[in-house]
């Protein structure tokens, strides 16, 4: 994954709504990401390192090995890591699709936020599976764009959206992956795949969700393609700012906001 290949780019905002999106969701998504201690982990796309610090919290006695292509990111991972004061994680710049390992290297693998920026996700997936033990498992965590809901209702704020599921596709993306992540591990080859819906739901009294969710992570995601969808005439002007305004009306105190993440384990046989 290339940097013109992430749609979010990689400005301090964004490393900023990682961090906020990590620590808002970590109870809902980690809290059955638990590994046998002794367990050597590879994390696939650590990105700037905002779910290596809770895995590596949650899993004191696990061994990861975290990897991005960008060694922006990588830098950034370390950074955190090191702030977080865990001897348990080693990070390296490589390529999910060239990757630097041996065969069966690794206990498990771990995958969040990843497969949604790839062309080749099922390819990506049996990589993956070549340096993961038989018997290992691999997780893959990925949100769905399609499963926003929201009140106040406006077809305004589904447009900026839409724009966002649409400039992630011209890039060979897809924000509505988290409903495949069933066939797609089925194709790579895993078995036993179980996957989990994580419902997000936000109103007013859930002040630190509102801030740390609707405000801070899904808004801010949206507006992070602004200027990709104004300049390939996804949307104009006008209609991008009154979607804008009417989304964030969906933090206000009459409000709500529902999001759905999907969560799949399977196994290598």
């Amino acid at each position: 994954m290339t940097a013109t290949e992430y749609v979010h780019g990689y400005s301090e905002r964004e490393r900023q709504r990682l961090h906020d999106q990590s620590q808002t969701l970590a109870d809902l998504l980690h809290h059955d990401t638990l590994y046998p201690a002794g367990s050597h982990v590879l994390e696939a796309g650590c990105g700037v390192g905002a779910q290596t610090v809770i895995l590596a919290r949650n899993n004191p006695q696990t061994r990861f090995t975290s990897i991005d292509a960008s060694p922006v990111s990588i830098e950034a991972a370390r950074a955190a890591v090191g702030r977080a004061g865990f001897g348990n994680v080693t990070s390296q710049t490589a390529d999910i699709f060239r990757l630097p390992f041996p065969e069966a290297s690794f206990d498990h693998v771990f995958v969040c936020f990843v497969l949604e920026h790839l062309r080749q996700p099922v390819e990506a997936l049996r990589r993956l599976g070549a340096v993961l033990k038989p018997g290992g498992t691999l997780t893959v965590i990925e949100g769905d764009h399609g499963s926003t809901f929201f009140h106040p209702r406006s077809d305004a704020a589904w447009r900026t959206i839409q724009c966002l599921i649409d400039a992630q596709a011209a890039i060979g993306g897809n924000a509505l992956i988290g409903r495949e992540l069933f066939p797609l591990l089925l194709d790579a080859g895993f078995q036993e795949v179980a996957v989990s819906p994580r419902f997000v739901y936000v109103d007013a009294s859930r002040p630190e969700w509102v801030e740390g969710f609707t405000r801070n992570t899904y808004i801010v995601m949206v507006e992070g393609v602004r200027e990709q969808a104004l300049a390939t005439g996804l949307i104009d002007r006008a209609s991008w700012d009154q979607g804008i305004a009417d989304l964030k009306a969906s933090a206000g105190p009459n409000a709500t906001f529902c999001y759905t993440f999907f969560k799949a384990v399977a196994v290598k046989h």
